[in-house]
């Protein structure tokens, strides 16, 4: 029986055939699974710069629309108060050539209805104080009066009025408040 054995450069001669081709499954099999894993790589990157490329885009459509909403929004209502000051203008003129008093002050009172309906339209809400308990959340105490005509901590004037939209408080009403007689 005759041994082949090749003795070429770089080979080892205590290898065996099998040897040789166990390890050159092995590098196949590690090449594909390379391949694969650089397969699955390139896909999840493409699908990561799409999905970037995506949340970069709604961002500028979100920054888009809130700029739009608030241009939009502003313009609604300068619609609403831009009939007030129609009527505040028709008003001024005949003031002008009017003596009559009690016009005058019903011409005051149509303006300052319309310019409340408009306001409340747009959601403000007149803050309630006189005769009310005590409430720093809507309430500014800018003056206190001992009294027992009034209970303890509640509302004896409004001095001006508070506003409010929504939740939010806009301005807080000033009050004096009462406080115990001594």
């Amino acid at each position: 029986m005759k041994h082949k054995h090749k003795k070429e450069h770089g080979e080892n001669p205590f290898k065996s055939e099998e040897t040789e081709n166990r390890e050159q499954e092995t590098e196949e099999s590690t090449l594909q699974a390379s391949e694969k894993l650089q397969e699955d790589f390139d896909n999840l990157n493409n699908q990561y710069l799409r999905l970037a490329a995506d949340f970069d885009n709604y961002r500028k459509r979100q920054a888009q629309e809130r700029e739009s909403l608030i241009t939009y929004g502003a313009q609604d209502a300068m619609k609403k108060l831009i009939e007030v000051l129609d009527n505040f203008d028709r008003a001024k003129q005949s003031i002008e050539s009017s003596e009559d008093i009690q016009q005058i002050k019903e011409s005051f009172n149509v303006l300052y209805n319309q310019m409340f309906d408009n306001l409340s339209k747009l959601g403000l809400e007149t803050i309630t104080a006189q005769g009310q308990e005590f409430d720093p959340n809507f309430h500014e105490a800018v003056m206190q009066t001992p009294t027992s005509e009034h209970p303890e901590n509640h509302v004896i004037m409004e001095l001006q009025k508070g506003y409010k939209l929504g939740d939010k408080v806009l301005r807080p009403a000033l009050v004096n408040v009462a406080t115990q007689d001594n």
